[in-house]
Parts: structure tokens; C-alpha cells; sequence
């Protein structure tokens, strides 16, 4: 006796010993069970596998997703606010007349109250978008020509692929360069390489001084909610054509007309979209509402649309929430059924053992013994199934990824959550079976046949 220390804490090593191969014994008993039924063993674990692998599975796609998605809004800057004039449904109907020109959009003076108005507004980025026939030698293509600024690359997040974009100096001497898409340079120039070669628009040539870099996903592949913030800005890094802003003044004008198969448009918009950076994040929503309110007072007619990336990534992030519950949830019922099928197996397997269980019972073993035989079988079977659905589940996504081209990202955490449900599906619906077999009385088990 150790003075002021309770003696249960102590377990012998012979005691212990004895329990661990007595754990052992009837983990081999539970595996050599499992074994002479291997065919219906394979097929109750498979509910469980199709359960953890969808989990793994569905959460891996719709965590791609929403990355994705939320990449493509963080590219057009978390800080920005995009004005972009838009043609109500009444100039629509009439601007195919020859004798009309539609007058919308945003102007100068918009950009100039916005800045005047405002604090915070650090760098205002302008743009207008001429849609024109390219030419180069016998290619051509229909693109759209935008006119901006020199600092448009790092208001997007784009860059130069081959050369470099237009500077300021060119910029202010309205100089006849221009950088085109990657897409472009593939059509226009597939065997030269593009820089220091022209392009034509018209009678106009501009002497290409730079490529962009081609994006992973074009804007078509692009969720519905961020489609036309992506038209805006991704889509034209890769199709586009970049001439400086004063230039596009000089040689387009002020009207722009479009022939298109026989159609004529005229439309006078001074500015098609512009960018406006704020200092701090915290103030971005709040700045969008001043520029709203601004924009309402300024023009008769709902002629223009803000799109706000900071408000569009809040909304991915509450739907991918929304999203994995939902995919969760779906995949959960899946290792439900797989639970289910356990139980009744073990339930089977129950009454295919009752004279086994009542020949245990006669020779010594408890209760507690028969419950634990019961209950490691069933977790066997769930870690199983749990394992193989893991190492499935992983491995589906990267082929979705290789096959169907498609962003899939596992978390660390989904092949663990999934595991660890499988084994718990696995205890809840093995406890049944084992305390009924547990509960046997021996001397009926015994007369069993």
C-alpha cells in the first residue's frame, strides 16, 4: 500500500497483457467471421465506400468551384468599383435607324464629379470599347478595340505575356500602338511573332508593342452572378485589342458607327466602363452607394451599371457555404444507406450465429465480450469501406480534373471528416446487433437450430 495513492489507478502488466490478448482474440475471431462471408462482406462495405468517396468527391468539385469563381472576382481587385455604360431597351429599339444616334453611357464629366466628389478615390481608370475588323496580311479578326490607359494592367491584375504595354508618354502623344490578346496573336500571327509587326482597323495601322498573358479560363466558363464583370475584364485580356485611350479619340471619334450584315448602328458614348480603385476595402460598399447616388442625378435614364467585385465575393462566399452543405448533405445520406445496410447484415449475421453466441456464453464469455465481437466486426467493415472510399474519393477528383478539365480542390479536411463518419456510422449502427446478440438468453441460443 502506497500511503495517500489510490491502488485502482495501477494495472498490473500480466493484467494487461492478458486484456490485449484477449482484445486481439476476438479482433482475429471478427476478421476470420468477416472472411467466410466475403462476398456479402464486399458488398455491405461498398455502401459505405460509395458514401465516403461521394463526400470526398462532390465537396472536391464544388470546393473547385467556388474557387474559381471566387478567383476570377479577387482578378478585378477587391478595392474596385466598375462603372460600365449600359444601352437601355428604348435606345435599342430605335438606334437601328440611319438617322439616329443613340447618346448614352458614361462621360468625361461623370469621372471628373465622381473624383471631385468622392475621397478616398486614389485611381480612376477609363475605357472605351470599339468593336472593328483586325487585319493582318489575309487574317482578320472581329475583336473588340479598347481604348484605356497606360495603367491598366495593374488595375486588373494583368499582365504582359510577351513585350510590354503602351506608356504614358505614348499615351499622352496618342501614338499608334497597341497590345493585343493571346487568342488574337495566335490568329493574326501564327508563325511570326508579333511584336514590331501591324495590324490594321480601317485605313489605320498600329504597330504591336505587346501580348497579353492568355488566362487559364475564359469568362464563358464563368459562373452566372460574376459573367458580366468577366466579359469586362478577363475575357478582353485574352481577345482584345489595347490602343491608348487619346488614340481611340483621335481615329474613331466621337460617334461610333457599327455595319454588321447589312445592319447600321450609330451610337455617341463618350466612355463604355470605368474602374475606380478606393484606398481602403472597408469603405468600398459604402463608395459604391455615394457613386450610385451620383450617377442617379447626373443621367435621366438608367444608362449605366456598377458592379462591385467586393459585394460579388461575399456572395460566392455565402453560396460555396450553401454549396457544400447542400453537396454534404447528399453524399451524408449515401453513408446513411451504407449504415443502414450494416445493421442489417449484422442483424442477418446475428441470427445466423445464435447457437455460436449461446456455445460463448456456455463457456464463460460475458456479455460485454459478445458486444465487442459484434461491434469490431461492424467497424471493421466501416473502416474498410471508410479506407477505400478515401483513397476513391481523392483520386476521382484529380481525374475530373485530367478528363472533364475542371478545377477540383480536397481540403485536408473533407477524407478526414468522411473517415471519421464512416467509423461512426459503423459504432451507431453496429450497437444494435451487438446488445441483441449480448442479450441472448445461452440455454435458448443452445436449442437453436
Amino acid at each position: 500500500m502506497i500511503s495517500g495513492i489510490d491502488q485502482s489507478f495501477f494495472v498490473p502488466a500480466g493484467g494487461l497483457l492478458l486484456r490485449m490478448s484477449h482484445l486481439q482474440r476476438i479482433v482475429r475471431l471478427g476478421f476470420r467471421s468477416l472472411w467466410l462471408h466475403r462476398l456479402r462482406s464486399l458488398l455491405t462495405v461498398l455502401g459505405i465506400v460509395f458514401g465516403v468517396c461521394s463526400v470526398i468527391a462532390m465537396l472536391a468539385v464544388g470546393e473547385g468551384a467556388s474557387h474559381e469563381a471566387q478567383e476570377q472576382i479577387r482578378r478585378l481587385g477587391s478595392n474596385n468599383i466598375i462603372v460600365r455604360s449600359l444601352k437601355p431597351p428604348e435606345e435599342q429599339k430605335t438606334s437601328t435607324n440611319r438617322s439616329y444616334v443613340a447618346e448614352y453611357g458614361l462621360t468625361y464629366d461623370d469621372i471628373s464629379c465622381i473624383r471631385a466628389t468622392i475621397p478616398g478615390v486614389t485611381v480612376i481608370m477609363p475605357g472605351r470599347i470599339m468593336r472593328s475588323y483586325v487585319y493582318r496580311l489575309g487574317r482578320r479578326v472581329d475583336a473588340d478595340v479598347v481604348g484605356t490607359v497606360s495603367w491598366y494592367p495593374e488595375m486588373h491584375d494583368h499582365r504582359v505575356a510577351q513585350g510590354r504595354f503602351f506608356t504614358q508618354e505614348e499615351f499622352d502623344s496618342s501614338r499608334n500602338v497597341c497590345v493585343i490578346g493571346s487568342r488574337m496573336a495566335e490568329i493574326l500571327f501564327p508563325i511570326d511573332v508579333p511584336m514590331g509587326h501591324t495590324v490594321r482597323i480601317g485605313g489605320d495601322y498600329y504597330r504591336v508593342i505587346g501580348v497579353m498573358q492568355p488566362e487559364a479560363k475564359s469568362a464563358e466558363n464563368a459562373s452566372p452572378d460574376i459573367s458580366a464583370a468577366e466579359s469586362s475584364s478577363q475575357a478582353m485580356a485574352v481577345d482584345r485589342m489595347f490602343i491608348p485611350l487619346t488614340t481611340a479619340k483621335t481615329w474613331f471619334g466621337e460617334v461610333l458607327i457599327k455595319r454588321r450584315s447589312g445592319s447600321f448602328e450609330a451610337e455617341s458614348v463618350e466612355l463604355h466602363e470605368a474602374t475606380i480603385r478606393v484606398d481602403r476595402q472597408d469603405d468600398v460598399l459604402e463608395t459604391a452607394a455615394i457613386i450610385s447616388d451620383i450617377l442617379a442625378r447626373l443621367h435621366k435614364k438608367k444608362d449605366y451599371e456598377l458592379i462591385v467585385p467586393l459585394r460579388l465575393l461575399q456572395q460566392a462566399e455565402r453560396t460555396k457555404q450553401i454549396f457544400n452543405i447542400v453537396l454534404g448533405s447528399i453524399a451524408a445520406i449515401s453513408l446513411l444507406v451504407g449504415g443502414i445496410g450494416i445493421m442489417n447484415i449484422m442483424l442477418a449475421s446475428v441470427t445466423e450465429r445464435t447457437r455460436e453466441i449461446g456455445i460463448r456464453r456456455a463457456l464463460g464469455a460475458k456479455r460485454r465480450d459478445i458486444v465487442v465481437q459484434f461491434l469490431i466486426e461492424t467497424v471493421i467493415l466501416s473502416g474498410a469501406g471508410g479506407a477505400i472510399g478515401v483513397a476513391l474519393g481523392v483520386s476521382i477528383p484529380f481525374a475530373i480534373a485530367y478528363f472533364a478539365d475542371m478545377v477540383t480542390i480536397v481540403t485536408f479536411w473533407s477524407p478526414l471528416i468522411a473517415f471519421s463518419i464512416s467509423a461512426l456510422v459503423g459504432v451507431v449502427f453496429g450497437i444494435y446487433p451487438a446488445f441483441r446478440a449480448a442479450n441472448m438468453d445461452p440455454v435458448e441460443a443452445l436449442r437453436h437450430e
